[in-house]
């Protein structure tokens, strides 16, 4: 995104060569709500995913092989027994750092380099700006050209690894299929860990990046017939982004949540097989 010349003066919308406007806005809806239920929304999932991502307690179900997306994949030695599908490639670790901490910088940042997750908190955290016609405070505009945001750019490389960990948390659902005395089991957890899967999966690759993989080099659709129908599926899929970013981190939370509830013994998993 370029941002154009500053000469010393300053670009925003106060800037010297701008309209002179003392309102703020001359809208009279309530523009601000949106911003407003945007921070609410992200702040309580941060706080949640935080919190939950440090207690180390209630993640694992070892009766059912239940594993909390937040504690995937746990690789310490510090891992309850059973809760590590992949080996122990670390010792023992100590509190300030979360069990899931091989993935969650890289899903972190896959999220904050989003695209939509940019709009979102660019206009409710950064009021750059908080709403249509309405004034940021900012007197300057650099775009994604300097430090910190010139980072969006690596965006498409947490989108390679948002696909590892989504074919790990795949590989979870898949192994929760497990039964109290062995064998294949069903429940009620199965269900909303492969729903939950199911929409990460949705989410990923109705990335902006997933869409210029498929399809975004491409002079001639006519002469790459596979690659143009994929690229057209994802675009479909593009199209609810937003909404997927939404409801990922409310089924996260909703899996983590029920999780916790089963391992700490407050509920009982509804079974359906064994």
């Amino acid at each position: 995104m370029s941002a154009p010349a500053d000469n010393g003066v300053g670009t925003g919308v106060r800037a010297p060569k701008r309209a002179r406007i003392a309102e703020r806005t001359l809208r009279t809806d309530r523009w601000w709500l949106q911003p407003l239920l945007t921070v609410l929304g992200l702040s309580a999932f941060i706080i949640y995913a935080t919190v939950r991502s440090f207690v180390r307690t209630a993640y694992w179900v070892p009766d059912y092989h239940y594993l909390t997306p937040f504690y995937s994949p746990c690789l310490s030695t510090s891992c309850v027994e059973g809760s590590s599908h992949f080996g122990h490639w670390f010792g023992d670790l100590p509190g300030f750092i979360p069990l899931g901490f091989v993935v969650l910088p890289f899903l972190l940042g896959f999220r904050l380099t989003c695209y939509y997750y940019r709009k979102a908190y660019y206009r409710s955290v950064w009021f750059s700006p908080p709403a249509c016609a309405v004034a940021e405070p900012h007197a300057k505009y650099t775009g994604e050209t300097r430090l910190p945001l010139i980072i969006q750019n690596v965006h498409r490389y947490f989108f390679y690894v948002a696909l590892v960990v989504s074919l790990i948390n795949t590989y979870d659902a898949i192994t929760a299929f497990h039964g109290k005395t062995g064998g294949f089991g069903f429940g009620l957890g199965n269900v909303i860990l492969l729903a939950n899967v199911v929409l990460l999966w949705a989410y990923t690759l109705s990335c902006h990046s997933c869409r210029h993989v498929t399809g975004g080099r491409l002079k001639h659709f006519s002469k790459h017939p596979v690659r143009y129908w994929i690229w057209t599926q994802v675009t479909k899929l593009n199209t609810r982004h937003m909404t997927l970013a939404w409801t990922t981190l409310g089924t996260l939370v909703l899996t983590d949540f029920y999780v916790m509830l089963v391992a700490s013994g407050a509920i009982a998993d509804l079974r359906f097989v064994n």
